[in-house]
């Protein structure tokens, strides 16, 4: 066994020279059995997975979130449960369009995405240093993002392209004002607002919902580039912005947000002048004004950046109870794509990886798949519903309310509710000949006579309830005695 100081394969072998391969002779080839060579070969081979599509040039630190007021009029959301209460948070700063290797100072959005380590699992904010975005239906996303990207002939950045897009979305202006402004340009990560740019919702304890708009607000005041600036520093240091961000929290000076969020009822909502859930408008701060919730300090840099910052996934489908959606359409098509995009980076169980995995006990019925971490869940059911004891069950105390569209109301509902899951069973077996019923009842007992007699039990319930004589050869099959007498009224199709 080998100490701490010894080199290992990764397989954990003691490596003897890590400076010269195996070859025969002095002068000879390499030896394919030279198997710590080829290991960090193949490794190597293998070290980049593949760069996020948006937001791949990014930075990111750690720190605390601190409640200051009380909003649990508001969100049952544990992080806001108590004045003073802290939740652990992971920040990831960002340009939008560029490759992983573009400069900090290009005009461009920057991402701000905030993972909180809560108590009820983790809830990703995915936002932007802009309240508004180019877009208000995800349909137009891809053609979008194509247009801040490469020309497919040239392989260089195309205006044409841009403006071409732009000039035919008319919804856009509002955030190309923004971006052409001096906020375009941003001096630094930390002297920029961020926001949650999206209409959320939050619900109370009562069950009352209110609409939601989340704001960070820099307490290192706003300071950006000129153009002429931003040119100048994308020369002379393209990672200005990253290299500032860990500067300053490795010398103590730990940048800060003040938290904060806009309220709008659900019949504010349904007077207000526009769409309240469109992305590309914001909700004016003189009817709607912030509200403080906290403070968000970064104060710890990662110690590995690709483990704990090129690892990290984000997802505005991560809530928790008391946070949720919205009906805008934007973040609708977010929910499904973000989750998608790190299975594809990352993995299937890229929430196994220790910056994406909440600091609460995690119980699903999720297993197998590439790098699945633990003991895959060891030998409990690898399904749902089942009739095992101390297995995760759904819990109802965490139902949202409906959500009233006017016309149709959005809600999980029982699919069982007034459904007749008999009558045509029975039917189809009423409809068989003897000897088809024979065999029927016969594959069945083959079957079933190898499960638990409480499921045997539940299960001929079922069959009782389609056919009397079902359920009796069923049984008899079986050997399980059943008092005709003791067959209840209630056999007959339920619902009908």
């Amino acid at each position: 066994m080998s100490d701490r100081n010894t080199l290992t394969t990764a397989n954990g072998t003691p490596v003897a020279d890590n400076q010269n391969s195996l070859t025969a002779g002095d002068r000879g080839p390499v030896l394919m059995q030279d198997f710590h060579l080829m290991e960090k070969l193949a490794h190597f081979n293998r070290e980049r997975i593949p760069e996020r599509v948006v937001h791949a040039k990014g930075a990111a630190a750690f720190g605390t979130f601190t409640v200051t007021h009380d909003i649990t009029c508001y969100s049952k959301a544990k992080v806001f449960s108590e004045i003073g209460k802290q939740t652990p948070v992971l920040l990831r700063f960002s340009t939008v369009g560029g490759e992983k290797g573009s400069a900090d100072a290009e005009r461009d959005p920057r991402g701000f995405a905030v993972k909180f380590y809560t108590g009820e699992g983790n809830w990703d904010l995915t936002g932007n240093n802009t309240p508004v975005f180019f877009i208000r239906d995800p349909l137009k996303f891809p053609d979008f993002i194509h247009t801040q990207k490469r020309n497919p002939q040239t392989n260089c950045k195309d205006a044409n392209a841009m403006w071409d897009f732009w000039s035919l979305s008319p919804e856009a202006l509002h955030q190309i004002t923004i971006l052409f402004s001096d906020r375009g340009t941003p001096k630094t990560y930390r002297h920029m607002d961020g926001f949650g740019s999206h209409t959320f919702s939050l619900i109370n304890d009562r069950g009352d919902r209110v609409w939601c708009k989340f704001h960070f607000k820099t307490l290192q005041g706003i300071e950006n580039f000129t153009t002429q600036e931003a040119v100048r520093v994308k020369g002379e240091d393209p990672d200005h912005a990253t290299r500032d961000l860990f500067d300053a929290i490795d010398h103590g000076d730990y940048p800060r947000w003040r938290v904060c969020i806009q309220v709008m009822t659900e019949e504010q909502a349904m007077r207000h002048r526009d769409n309240p859930f469109d992305l590309t408008k914001v909700w004016k701060h003189s009817e709607y004004p912030l509200i403080d919730v906290g403070i968000l300090e970064l104060n710890r840099n990662p110690h590995n950046y690709f483990a704990e910052v090129e690892q990290a996934a984000f997802s505005p489908s991560n809530v928790v109870p008391g946070i949720s959606f919205s009906p805008d359409k934007m973040l609708q098509a977010r929910i499904m794509s973000y989750p998608d995009a790190q299975r594809y980076r990352l993995g299937a169980n890229y929430q196994q990886l220790s910056v994406n995995q909440p600091k609460c006990p995690v119980m699903h019925y999720q297993r197998d798949g590439a790098m699945a971490l633990g003991n895959n869940g060891g030998n409990a059911p690898n399904y749902e519903p089942n009739s095992y004891d101390n297995t995760p069950k759904q819990n109802c105390a965490y139902a949202e309310p409906a959500l009233d569209l006017g016309n149709v109301k959005v809600d999980r509902y029982d699919r069982r509710q007034g459904n007749d899951d008999y009558t045509q069973a029975g039917d189809l077996y009423r409809l068989m000949t003897p000897d088809a019923q024979a065999r029927l009842v016969e594959n069945i007992v083959d079957s079933l006579s190898s499960a638990r007699q409480d499921i045997q039990m539940r299960q001929l319930c079922h069959f009782f309830r389609a056919d009397v004589k079902y359920g009796m050869q069923v049984a008899q099959g079986l050997g399980i005695h059943i008092d005709p007498a003791m067959v209840p009224a209630a056999h007959q199709p339920v619902g009908v």
